[in-house]
């Protein structure tokens, strides 16, 4: 009886903290102010006379994200399930809020005006999608298996796509991506996927059908020289292009100055290819492939099923958002908003972003190993 005491005493419980994720979160973050500083400097000399507008502006955000991930990392991921509902109306409000009183810049009326601040909610609905998509399937995990139970969920996500889409289509896209994802991991029946995604196809074929400028946007894509709006994607590549294997070096970027338009937000790959080459691209993508590996690595040895759902929609949002910014500057799609997560200039973006850094830091904590 003293042995097995002995014994029980030697298996302690320890908790675990994932630091290779935190530190690739610290590293990205220092290497978007870098490049964003390196991309903005002359459009902030020419339009605001300080070369450091933008990094400034990304700067403050970036604190508050720092913050705010610090706050969502000690709080028990368990508790935004409580929450979750009230987190999926609000975003619902607030993003339909914006189509009726919205703040408009770069021609798109995406920001709700907060005092001297600015707040895009379709930033704020990714979050909220994926604590209330990880509690709904929680909740019935016995019936993901059932083909209607798929397409009740996916019902329930479709009002928020619906509201994001009217004004925000890429953003509504990765939603969309998220919801999907998360739905896919959490099934047992792979093929009821095949049914989603053709339906999915033909919705998505009526919705671009319906206006113009998005038909106009696949013929851009498909022959960027014979248009107009073709010339940023043109200059992108000129970017990537001209960059070759280890680029011109950091801040000797020619197409920043004025040939990419607004190329701190979505263009900022293809500088990052012009000043470090192929060889800083592959890097940046290496990164964002480790931090996908730590996801995993959670999701995995999560605690619970509510956890690893939680870590499967902030990777799903990370993933899908580098792709299609990398497909978008390479031109492997048509050219849509989207930005590169850590690196392109956007307060909101990063400030959530680093919320779900947090509540991904928090669920590995509740991860724990036995040792003797």
């Amino acid at each position: 009886m003293a042995r097995g005491q002995q014994t029980e005493k030697k298996k302690k419980p320890i908790k675990y903290f994932d630091y290779s994720l935190l530190f690739l979160i610290i590293f990205l973050l220092c290497f978007g102010l870098v490049m964003l500083y390196s991309t903005s400097s002359y459009a902030g000399s020419n339009k605001f006379g300080d070369a450091s507008y933008f990094v400034k502006k990304q700067l403050f955000a970036t604190g508050l994200g720092i913050v705010g991930m610090y706050i969502v990392s000690k709080i028990p991921y368990r508790f935004w399930m409580k929450v979750s509902s009230m987190a999926y109306l609000a975003a619902i409000v607030l993003c339909t809020a914006v189509i009726f009183i919205g703040t408009e810049a770069n021609g798109q009326a995406r920001w709700l005006k907060i005092g001297p601040l600015s707040f895009q909610p379709s930033e704020f609905a990714k979050f909220a999608v994926i604590i209330f998509l990880a509690t709904v399937i929680y909740k019935t995990p016995q019936k993901m298996g059932e083909f209607m139970s798929l397409v009740k969920i996916m019902a329930i996500v479709l009002p928020i796509v619906a509201v994001v889409a009217y004004n925000n289509l890429s953003t509504a896209i990765i939603i969309l991506g998220i919801a999907v994802c998360m739905l896919f991991v959490a099934s047992p029946k792979y093929s009821h996927f095949v049914l989603m995604a053709a339906a999915v196809g033909v919705v998505g074929v009526v919705f671009i059908s319906f206006e113009a400028y998005r038909m106009d946007r696949i013929k851009i894509w498909l022959n960027p020289e014979a248009y107009e709006k073709g010339y940023q994607t043109l200059q992108g590549l000129y970017a990537i292009g001209s960059g070759g294997l280890f680029g011109k070096g950091l801040g000797e970027s020619m197409q920043k100055l004025g040939f990419i338009p607004e190329a701190q937000n979505d263009m900022i790959f293809s500088v990052i290819c012009e000043e470090l080459g192929l060889f800083g691209a592959v890097c940046v993508i290496l990164l964002f492939l480790l931090m996908i590996w730590r996801f995993m690595i959670i999701a995995n040895n999560a605690s619970d099923l509510y956890g690893a759902l939680v870590v499967v929609g902030i990777m799903a949002h990370l993933s899908i958002q580098v792709i299609l910014n990398i497909a978008v500057v390479t031109n492997t799609i048509p050219n849509t908003g989207i930005s590169l997560p850590f690196i392109s200039y956007g307060g909101t973006s990063v400030l959530f972003l680093l919320a779900e850094m947090g509540l991904a830091l928090s669920v590995a904590k509740g991860i724990k190993f036995e040792v003797n």
